[in-house]
């Protein structure tokens, strides 16, 4: 029965295996969810999704398999809403009141209200609009949108407007959580997942299963054994452009740096403005009182530190290659040595910007710092924070 389900995921590049779809059917026999959409819906994606960066394909293609009924023609609405009989009745049953129940009946019933619209579905022939019978739209038939009946199934209706339908029969919707879409400090934060190298520090704080079972054996009584807890010993680098042009994406650096301080426990974070210059700063309301020269920075952290700049890298090309080129001061040096001294300290580097990657060909100075950074420059997306993590995990 589902067979067509799981090809239609297959077919939507999520990686769900045989075992994973069996897992799925057994949930179903063993009647985890039944006559409730929202369960089935769930179940299927506990059970067959296994990394949330395919949720959104998922989403897509169970609407595919089970909804979709704006983008199908009557004859396929018919075929797609062959469900038996008993599964409508309790599915309406479980939403409506006694009295609902008693206006039902006033058309037939329930089974009279199921039948009539099959029959409608065979008899139309396209789209309508107004009227008391066809499926369509401002009108007063039982069945369609945007119009009234006592008692009726909203079909295709963006939300309720009368709250007088028995059955509503629309499109599911889900939430984007695809590998293109703009980062939330939580998806930030599973991206940033992939940059880790795990120490033991602290206190003995967590039980050793293996130690304990190795010496209980050897000794011949229980003998627990603890040993410190595994931490996520990298070392993280943060530089971020503030100002000008990168105000609009105030919010997503807000998010980033969050995420970064809640998954990095060694991390260090500078600011500068478009391009890095001779200074850097902590604090922006003393961006001009305390700077901080950066050959202290250089000197201050070593090689083992992974560096990141985040910027949209939108500037006067100016700034990059020559000196005196910086629109706030005048820089002895040009923009382009000191990335590269960051670059020669700092192997390990990576530039996220928050610019859409379908308009970087469209900016000069996007492409100088890129090629300046050999092509490490990621967009600021789901599927490019992770590409980045990958590149300095190397």
């Amino acid at each position: 029965m589902f067979l067509p389900f799981f090809d239609t995921l297959r077919r939507a590049r999520i990686p769900v295996s045989l075992r994973e779809y069996l897992a799925f059917l057994d949930g179903v026999s063993a009647g985890l969810v039944t006559y409730d959409i929202d369960g089935f819906y769930f179940l299927a994606r506990a059970t067959m999704v296994k990394d949330e960066r395919h949720l959104d394909r998922f989403d897509q293609a169970f609407a595919h398999a089970f909804g979709g009924l704006e983008q199908i023609t009557p004859e396929q609405v018919l075929e797609a809403v062959d469900i038996p009989e008993e599964w409508l009745r309790k599915l309406a049953e479980k939403h409506l009141t006694e009295d609902e129940r008693a206006e039902i009946a006033a058309l037939g019933g329930f089974d009279k209200l199921m039948e009539t619209l099959r029959e409608r579905l065979k008899e139309q022939q396209g789209r309508h609009q107004g009227g008391n019978k066809w499926i369509g739209t401002a009108g007063t038939s039982p069945f369609g949108a945007y119009g009234y009946n006592p008692e009726g199934v909203r079909i295709g209706q963006d939300g309720s407007r009368h709250q007088r339908a028995v059955k509503v029969w629309d499109k599911r919707d889900f939430k984007n959580l695809d590998g293109d879409v703009e980062l939330g400090t939580r998806n930030i934060k599973v991206a940033l997942k992939r940059l880790r190298q795990w120490a033991r520090d602290g206190a003995t704080e967590e039980l050793d299963i293996d130690g304990t079972i190795r010496a209980t054996a050897e000794h011949g009584y229980l003998d627990v054994k603890t040993r410190p807890e595994r931490r996520n010993a990298v070392k993280v680098l943060l530089f971020f452009d503030v100002g000008g042009s990168m105000d609009p994406h105030v919010k997503v650096l807000e998010e980033l740096f969050s995420a970064a301080r809640a998954e990095f426990k060694h991390l260090e974070h500078y600011y500068f403005h478009n391009c890095l210059y001779e200074a850097v700063w902590r604090d922006n309301k003393r961006r001009w009182s305390e700077q901080i020269p950066t050959w202290d920075v250089l000197n201050t952290y070593g090689p083992d530190y992974k560096c990141i700049f985040v910027g949209d890298a939108s500037m006067s090309p100016y700034e990059i290659a020559f000196p005196g080129g910086a629109n706030e001061h005048w820089n002895a040096e040009a923009g382009q040595v000191w990335l590269e001294r960051a670059r020669a300290q700092w192997p390990n580097h990576l530039w996220i910007n928050p610019t859409p990657q379908k308009h970087w060909a469209h900016t000069q100075s996007i492409s100088m710092i890129s090629e300046v950074f050999q092509g490490r420059m990621v967009p600021m997306t789901l599927t490019g924070i992770d590409r980045g993590m990958r590149e300095l995990s190397r």
